[in-house]
């Protein structure tokens, strides 16, 4: 018996074919196995009971990393082979093949490099079908050595018996290498002259400089890390100053999990996260025996860490070590990947560079995670799981959608997979929009999507609206919550309609305004604007994200009228001196747009509740507000629900129940874990109203203020104990990182 078999799903670059070419040999079957663009295609021929058993093993007993999408099986007639072959790979014409992501090094290469004598001790490039690099060393499909940034480095005839040894975890590993034949390390200054004296090992030398308190640019598998030791406050001070980072926390690495535990609280489902094939940066909570350095997460009772993910970390942390680790760029920028690029950026930041001679193709950012409900919840996606698709449930023609603004992704989808692109960053950077339309070509290259229709946001002047609009293609453009929605709908294969709840800081709205606090009843083919928070305006346009006081000042006013003064002296007296031009030029609607936005009324409470009044990076009033609430129990202030078309949710009273309470000697975690209350209540009664009108039991919940865990773990309990089924992220996140998933999804039903 004979049988032909096609795999699609990510099964190349995680060790697949060496896996088929030993399951037939268990099973003394004799055929081939290759890799085509977008699957494996094997033959299999022997006694029928034996093909069967090995077609059953295929998903059974497939490779750790492996994600198997569909086996398809047909009969053809025998060819009479005597035995079972790796044949090389070749181009076909499958649309959209899997490619692996950048797998964390293996427990069995960890012990390689740790083991004296062993030829990988110390080898920072040491790699197995299991793990090490892969996205960001690929050029082009199909995943073999010549189409790798590996392919300038030949094998040696130990690493080529390696490599093609069916029986040797190595066996058609494509970066397979080692210190004779493979990539290497130097250390050097910004001018890239030699530090480290002769004879002496690059790494112990960046372990010295780190440990007499300097920063030290480490190139690593998808970019640079400013690294420093996270223990020592003159050097993190410093790197904060030299980086241009005010307040917001730094991630941490830490050499092993025990050294996570000695700082952090660590359940065990942060411990699978911490320890798996991502290694995603997950944020944690502080424990009470917490000593790194001040300036490392000043004032936040929650700390990034990872674990390290590349033999290079191994080898320079210690099991006790923990550095900061953070991206390679200054504030705004996007991460240094290319090494004339690092040198010159990064060289009034870093004191020495630990440079390697692998070049790298595509940057990509450390991931970032935490744990809701036992499962991962993605604050950031990219090193370890792009470019894995999202599964769709019903084919889609080729397309593009091009994402948002900030924290800017796009997505590519064809067939039943839809593609969302590593992590960019903010469009309004030049270098950073030159390198989103650089990877939009290369995805089109790498997966062999053709679009034939492009997705963009409804605002007329992001910048990938405009991208959009220059490309020669249908165009459909997508209001901004009902992709949030659509993103959470595509993740979990709903077909809707739900009842979806967006809430983030803006997105431009069909009636021209910037909405925000959204109760959507949505599909992937329309949606109706059910309810919304009320409009409210924004004195100074832009100046009042950055500036939390300005939304917080008319609220004041609205409040107190002419009184204001008296109403809040401390308020009031911490304001710049032209505070009252503002607030009249916003009581008579100039430069004051209009916005429902529910970010904005997080920013407004920190702000009168003496917690933030000027935000140094995106969010920080949000944040700081829900890590005042803490665990702290808080009251239902009032708020009103307007019956209509839509309803109307008004949360004045709150404030003005704030501002009543709030004077000097108050508890500002019972009133912030007030705010946090009163919303989620108010999320749910409005939800519930819309269920009366429409029979939907199906809530979904996405943007950025669902980042907020409080909000978003009080809102899901209250929902559920009304009978709702309550669907969150998962597979991409929740703020504008995930909208080119839900565009990609409307696009597709329209």
């Amino acid at each position: 018996m004979r049988v032909k078999i096609e795999v699609t799903g990510l099964v190349q670059g995680v060790g697949f074919r060496p896996f088929v070419y030993r399951l037939a040999k268990r099973l003394n079957l004799a055929g081939f196995v290759l890799n085509l663009d977008g699957h494996v295609q094997i033959e299999a021929e022997g006694a029928a009971a034996a093909v069967q058993a090995f077609v059953s093993a295929l998903a059974a007993e497939r490779p750790p990393q492996a994600i198997i999408s569909e086996i398809r099986v047909k009969t053809v007639p025998d060819c009479g082979d005597s035995d079972f072959r790796i044949v090389e790979s070749e181009a076909g014409k499958t649309v959209a093949p899997f490619v692996a992501p950048d797998l964390a090094l293996c427990a069995d290469c960890s012990r390689e490099i740790h083991t004296s004598g062993n030829r990988r001790a110390g080898y920072a490039f040491t790699n197995c079908t299991n793990c090490g690099p892969r996205y960001t060393i690929i050029r082009r499909v199909p995943y073999d050595r010549p189409n790798t940034t590996m392919a300038d480095f030949v094998m040696c005839p130990a690493c080529q018996r390696e490599f093609d040894d069916p029986g040797n975890r190595r066996f058609h590993a494509q970066p397979n290498a080692c210190p004779q034949c493979g990539p290497s390390y130097r250390i050097v200054d910004a001018r890239g002259n030699e530090l480290a004296p002769p004879g002496q090992d690059p790494l112990t030398a960046a372990r010295s400089f780190i440990a007499s308190g300097a920063i030290v640019a480490i190139k690593g598998i998808g970019g640079y890390h400013l690294a420093c030791d996270a223990r020592n406050e003159a050097a993190v001070a410093r790197l904060r100053r030299r980086k241009l980072r005010e307040e917001k926390p730094l991630a941490v690495m830490c050499g092993s999990l025990a050294a996570v535990a000695q700082i952090c609280l660590v359940s065990p489902a942060e411990a699978e996260l911490l320890s798996g094939a991502a290694r995603p940066i997950v944020l944690l909570d502080k424990s009470s025996a917490y000593n790194l350095a001040p300036n490392v997460a000043p004032g936040n009772p929650r700390l990034g860490v990872m674990l390290p993910y590349a033999p290079v970390h191994e080898l320079l942390l210690a099991a006790a070590d923990i550095w900061v680790m953070t991206s390679g760029n200054t504030s705004d920028e996007p991460i240094a990947y290319q090494d004339e690029d690092a040198l010159i950026r990064l060289k009034d930041i870093a004191d020495v560079f630990l440079v390697h001679n692998r070049p790298i193709h595509r940057r990509a950012d450390d991931s970032v995670a935490r744990i809701v409900r036992g499962l991962p919840y993605l604050l950031r996606r990219s090193r370890g799981y792009v470019p894995v698709p999202v599964a769709l449930e019903r084919p889609v023609p080729p397309l593009l959608a091009c994402g948002g603004e900030l924290k800017s992704t796009f997505c590519l989808a064809a067939g039943r997979q839809a593609f969302l692109s590593a992590h960019i960053g903010d469009l309004e950077n030049k270098e950073t929009f030159d390198y989103y339309t650089g990877s939009i070509d290369h995805y089109r290259q790498l997966l062999n999507i053709t679009p034939e229709l492009v997705a963009c946001d409804l605002h007329p002047e992001y910048f990938s609206t405009r991208y959009a609009q220059s490309l020669p293609l249908p165009k459909l453009a997508v209001q901004h919550h009902h992709a949030h929605i659509a993103s959470v709908m595509a993740e979990h294969r709903l077909a809707g309609p739900v009842i979806g709840v967006a809430f983030d800081g803006t997105g431009y709205g069909t009636d021209g305004a910037l909405w925000g606090g959204e109760f959507l009843v949505a599909d992937y083919r329309q949606f109706t604007r059910a309810a919304h928070c009320r409009y409210l305006p924004l004195p100074g346009g832009a100046k009042a994200i950055r500036e939390p006081w300005r939304l917080a000042l008319w609220l004041l006013c609205e409040l107190s009228g002419p009184d204001l003064i008296n109403a809040d002296p401390a308020f009031v007296n911490a304001l710049p001196p032209d505070w009252p031009i503002i607030l009249r030029a916003a009581t008579k609607g100039i430069n004051s747009p209009l916005t429902s936005s529910a970010g904005r009324l997080f920013d407004a409470a920190a702000a009168l509740l003496g917690i933030r009044r000027v935000s140094r990076y995106e969010g920080q009033a949000a944040i700081e507000l829900e890590l005042a609430a803490g665990t702290a129990s808080g009251a239902l202030l009032p708020y009103t629900l307007t019956k209509g078309h839509p309803y109307q949710l008004d949360f004045l009273p709150a404030f003005a129940a704030l501002l009543a309470r709030g004077r000097q000697g108050f508890d500002r975690g019972f009133w912030a874990a007030s705010f946090h209350t009163t919303m989620a209540a108010a999320i749910v009664e409005t939800v519930r109203a819309i269920s009366a009108d429409t029979g939907i039991r199906t809530a979904a919940l996405s943007g950025g203020v669902f980042q907020n865990l409080r909000l978003l773990e009080e809102t899901i309990a209250l929902l559920e104990r009304h009978g709702f089924t309550v669907y969150l992220h998962r597979q991409v996140p929740p703020n504008d990182g995930g909208l080119a998933l839900g565009q990609a999804a409307i696009a597709a039903a329209q």
